[in-house]
């Protein structure tokens, strides 16, 4: 592979911008893709892949780089060389990889490699949490599948479509696919490609959604005609999931504190057809307790870690903070005392995470059941999903139904 200089610095400036502005990966690399209309799928694959790869394996580069963070210009282009040299390609005659040395790289790789967190490039007080909560063995499966680039999974949307006829649409359009078994509207591309500018896609044929993730609505159990409120619905994802097998019929509400998210999901629904959907802004605790007794459904989709989901958004972990992590336990814990009240009698309540820490999960679960608010219901199933098991997202979803 040969380097080139404007796609070496267009990543250069998105690894300042992550890692000393503190800004998202995900929205960094998207407005570097528009940065040269001049580049091909191949220019903006390496721009993104390589800009990723680096924020993920932050914590190996540096300690093989010598350099410590805030990373001048100069140490970001000494983690691109240890990058670079560690994926077997050749330095060009540049000024920032004079006096490289290639030899050493690969020999403090060797030596670092055998200790897990410069291996999996984690930080410490993550490391200790998630081997304390899973256990040595279990924790060193899941974050080494943590550090490997996800599949792209799609969702049918049953509204417009079958997963046959997706299937068809998509080779048409030259993305092949296969099915995933137990997963009954997902499809998962053979290869990676830029899916979002197919027709299929402005269509409102599909969305993309992790096989995980795609398990939260089927075990809501909604039907046709049903109430279900979706109390931290975000852009949408789950709510639109849970539409289509609703076939558009009966209501949802989905609510967040956040009115941008739900803006986002509006457009979505208008390409997916849908036309159930009620969106509504948490302001305050009113438009909560409006809804006391009156859902079907109710599902919880809590903010957490976002530990399962570490190699989708991969500088999560050093965006994350001790303190983070105790202030989530106590919202996910309060959220599920509030926003459970919204059931109605025989009704049914999922609480969902993308963690797989205990903490945010089984016990969160236990400690509402053993609470007043609890009591009221009875637990029937749950699912941990490891990634390292399934080889898709790290979840949790529990499944409570009202006496």
């Amino acid at each position: 592979m040969r380097l080139h200089r404007n796609l070496c610095f267009a990543v250069i400036d998105g690894l300042h911008q992550i890692f000393n502005e503190d800004e998202y990966a995900d929205k960094v690399i998207q407005t570097l893709l528009k940065r040269d209309k001049r580049w091909g799928s191949r220019d903006r694959a390496f721009v993104a892949e390589t800009t990723y790869d680096i924020v993920r394996w932050k914590r190996l580069y540096a300690e093989i780089a010598e350099v410590k963070e805030p990373f001048n210009r100069d140490n970001l282009w000494r983690l691109f060389a240890v990058w670079a040299t560690l994926k077997g390609i050749k330095l060009p005659d540049w000024k920032y990889f004079t006096n490289t040395p290639t030899r050493k790289i690969k020999g403090k790789f060797d030596e670092l490699s055998k200790i897990r967190k410069f291996r999996e490039s984690i930080p410490d007080w993550i490391d200790e949490i998630g081997s304390k909560e899973l256990g040595e063995d279990t924790w060193t499966k899941e974050l080494a599948i943590q550090n490997k680039q996800a599949d792209v999974i799609l969702r049918t949307n049953i509204l417009k479509t079958t997963k046959e006829q997706l299937q068809n649409i998509l080779f048409d359009e030259g993305i092949e696919t296969e099915f995933i078994k137990g997963y009954p509207l997902a499809l998962k591309l053979k290869e990676r490609a830029n899916v979002f500018v197919t027709n299929a896609f402005k269509d409102g044929l599909f969305e993309v959604q992790d096989a995980s993730s795609q398990l939260v609505a089927e075990m809501l159990d909604v039907k046709p005609g049903i109430k279900v409120v979706d109390t931290c619905a975000g852009a949408g994802g789950k709510t639109l999931h849970m539409a289509s097998l609703m076939e558009n019929k009966g209501q949802i509400i989905a609510m967040d504190i956040y009115e941008s998210k739900l803006k986002k999901l509006k457009v979505r629904a208008r390409r997916n057809g849908v036309h159930n959907i009620d969106l509504k802004v948490i302001e305050s605790t009113k438009p909560i307790k409006k809804l006391y007794n009156k859902a079907d459904r109710v599902l919880i989709d809590a903010p957490c870690s976002g530990l399962g989901v570490l190699r989708r958004n991969p500088d999560a972990k050093w965006k994350l903070e001790p303190q983070f992590l105790d202030q989530i336990r106590s919202i996910q814990q309060d959220i599920l005392q509030q926003y459970s009240k919204m059931v109605k009698s025989g009704g049914k309540l999922v609480y969902a995470t993308c963690s797989v820490l205990p903490s945010e999960n089984e016990n969160q679960i236990n400690a509402f059941l053993e609470s007043e608010a609890g009591k009221a219901f009875t637990f029937v199933e749950d699912k941990k999903v490891l990634a390292h098991k399934s080889g898709y997202d790290g979840f949790y979803m529990a499944l409570l139904e009202k006496h």
